[in-house]
């Protein structure tokens, strides 16, 4: 797999030194108007990699964005989010592309609010990480980015509790644009239950390597690593999330699978091996019940569409 990009990385990518702005402490967060980070890194190619940090972009223009699988055009005025567990890579087809973004590590908000970011719909690997914004919208988000910039050169003691507020606003705003039964869970055991089932599926990725294989495979693996009975696993997913606790297994690694075939030089054995499966027609087997092809003809499908 691609190395994942540290913050360090991106500083030394996008600038020759590290811009006077940089929020030093808990967090790492800073903030930039796209166009500025564009011509700071000139014509450098983006990887399609991992991050080691959380992303927030406001986007204008035409763009193709490569998101773990898939691969969106988004034009006119979007916002986005971005996670250290999903690879991803920003493609400009337009050269007047213009905006906002900011970045910063998971401390940034649990030491302050006590959650984790993975729990929050828009930086879930199965979440909605892209949103269209009308003209209002886009000018109510685009006014809270500028906030974000002037706080950061200010000499403010509570600076960063106002940025925090700032990012908290973006998540949530995004969040209201999301259907209210998308977003309801009930704050009872089961949601718990679930919550937890889903944490954990989530931080078994990503697979670098065949020696970092997967090991949690099946829902008894699930349920001993949260101390539950695969029953009661079972229950409190079925019914908070309508699918059984095995279907959103497969949907999960069937995801990386896709990731791995088409962004990796592995054979198709290594990429089952790295997956769990002990040999390749057992893989085989299981990629093309949930994706309805065969991993060869998946990469070979997408190899075309590149060349």
């Amino acid at each position: 797999m691609n190395e994942i990009e540290t913050l360090e990385d991106f500083y030394s990518i996008k600038f020759s030194d590290r811009p006077a702005s940089r929020q030093q402490g808990i967090g790492d967060f800073n903030v930039f108007k796209l166009e500025d980070v564009i011509h700071a890194g000139g014509r450098v190619a983006v990887k399609y990699t991992r991050r080691d940090f959380y992303k927030i972009c406001l986007s204008t223009g035409a763009n193709l964005f490569h998101y773990a699988d898939k691969t969106v055009r988004v034009d006119g005025t979007s916002l986005l989010f971005f996670n250290p567990q999903t690879p991803y890579k920003w493609e400009p087809l337009s050269d007047d592309n213009a905006g906002f973004f900011c970045i910063f590590k998971e401390a940034f908000f649990s030491e302050k609010l006590r959650t984790s970011l993975a729990t929050l719909p828009v930086f879930s690997a199965n979440g909605k990480p892209f949103y269209c914004l009308d003209d209002s919208q886009g000018t109510f988000v685009a006014d809270t980015f500028k906030k974000m910039i002037a706080e950061m050169h200010s000499d403010f003691k509570y600076k960063q509790d106002l940025l925090l507020s700032y990012v908290t606003e973006l998540v949530y705003f995004a969040l209201k644009l999301q259907p209210s039964e998308e977003l309801h869970q009930a704050p009872d055991a089961r949601s718990r239950i679930t919550n937890l089932f889903i944490d954990l599926l989530d931080r078994q990725f990503p697979v670098s390597s065949a020696q970092d294989r997967l090991l949690l495979r099946s829902p008894k693996d699930y349920a001993q690593h949260l101390y539950l009975h695969v029953n009661y696993l079972n229950d409190a997913v079925k019914t908070t999330t309508g699918k059984t606790t095995s279907k959103l297994i497969a949907e999960r690694v069937t995801t990386e699978a896709k990731i791995m075939l088409k962004h990796t030089d592995w054979n198709v054995a290594e990429v089952g091996y790295a997956l769990g499966f002990e040999d390749a027609a057992h893989f085989n087997n299981f990629f093309k019940k949930n994706a309805d092809i065969s991993p060869a003809r998946f990469r070979a499908q997408e190899t075309a569409l590149v060349g």
